[in-house]
């Protein structure tokens, strides 16, 4: 007994690999005629493909622009090229317009999105209520992030730090710039110091003032994250402002305090500091108390201060700016 189920498959036959490079079913029947009969002609060739004469011609014309035939010579006729390199040059042909409408398309989604603005104000501005929310929104800032990251980071930290520090390993390990902006009151916390150490060593720009603004998170300077405090209710909030001229503000404010801080960097591995004294030039160029700085390397003030004053004489010091200034000069920070 014949099965006569209806099959949607077999109406619809599967689509040539020819069409991703721009070559029409029929100009591919075409060209497998001229393969197999390169002496026919026009009139052999329209014989072969059931074609008139005239579609033959106007289907030759569109190979030929293709790259797939070459032009008639001395030598006869035309002819189609080598298929091993006619096709791969369309596909890099293909591949190059992709590459130039992928970027063409991050012009019209500019475009795009400040069409929605003009005509949605309200889109400007997203609030991420609760702890995951603002992860994911964090994550998917961090993923998009193609040219630089700008941070400033302050006390209170209402969230876990472990999340943000993956997130930043991974940027930089992608060869995105990531620039952070600390608060030396933060840093006085070890666990802080700790981390911002640590991001340092992974590669970020990092640099240090007495107080910073508010906390903040810039991507690519069109992209703004603004955590807020916590609700009465002890969760979290953000706020997430998109391309606009609020987020070139953003992105100006942090140059401007860039610009201002003192860079948190690693001492130079110099045989004249022991380890103990390089951590020691770091963080009182970082601006830090005397009791933050203490407290992190575990000594008493009284024991820190006179650290302080020997590397002062051992440098001509007659002040902690001058110290700073020379451990600098001296490639110490």
């Amino acid at each position: 007994m014949v099965n006569t189920a209806h099959d949607p498959a077999r109406e619809t036959p599967a689509a040539s690999p020819w069409a991703a490079v721009g070559v029409s079913a029929f100009d591919e029947l075409l060209y497998q005629a001229i393969l197999n009969q390169p002496d026919a002609g026009a009139a052999g060739w329209a014989l072969l493909t059931g074609a008139s004469p005239a579609r033959v011609r106007e289907a030759c014309n569109r190979l030929l622009a293709l790259g797939l035939l070459q032009p008639p010579d001395s030598m006869g006729g035309l002819r189609a090229v080598d298929p091993r390199v006619a096709i791969r040059a369309l596909i890099r042909r293909r591949e190059t317009e992709s590459e130039l409408l992928a970027a063409a398309s991050e012009e019209m989604a500019t475009a795009y999105e400040a069409g929605l603005l003009r005509e949605e104000p309200s889109r400007l501005v997203e609030v991420a209520s609760g702890e995951g929310a603002i992860a994911a929104r964090l994550e998917e800032m961090y993923a998009r992030a193609e040219r630089e990251v700008c941070l400033f980071d302050t006390p209170p930290y209402l969230a876990p730090p472990a999340p943000q520090v993956d997130l930043q390993a991974d940027l930089l390990s992608r060869g995105i710039v990531s620039r952070g902006i600390y608060a030396a009151t933060g840093l006085g916390d070890p666990k802080v110091l700790s981390r911002a150490l640590r991001m340092v060593e992974l590669g970020e720009q990092a640099r240090v003032l007495p107080t910073v603004p508010l906390k903040l998170l810039v991507v690519d300077g069109c992209r703004a994250l603004l955590p807020l405090t916590a609700s009465s209710a002890g969760g979290y909030c953000a706020v997430v402002v998109w391309h606009s001229a609020v987020t070139e503000a953003l992105q100006k404010l942090f140059e401007l305090a860039w610009q201002q801080a003192t860079p948190l960097g690693q001492a130079a591995d110099d045989s004249e500091l022991s380890e103990s004294e390089k951590t020691l030039t770091r963080l009182l160029a970082a601006g830090m108390k005397d009791e933050a700085v203490a407290r992190h390397l575990g000594v008493s003030l009284r024991t820190l201060r006179r650290r302080v004053s020997e590397l002062q004489e051992r440098l001509g010091a007659a002040s902690r700016f001058q110290l700073g200034m020379r451990a600098s000069q001296r490639g110490w920070v």
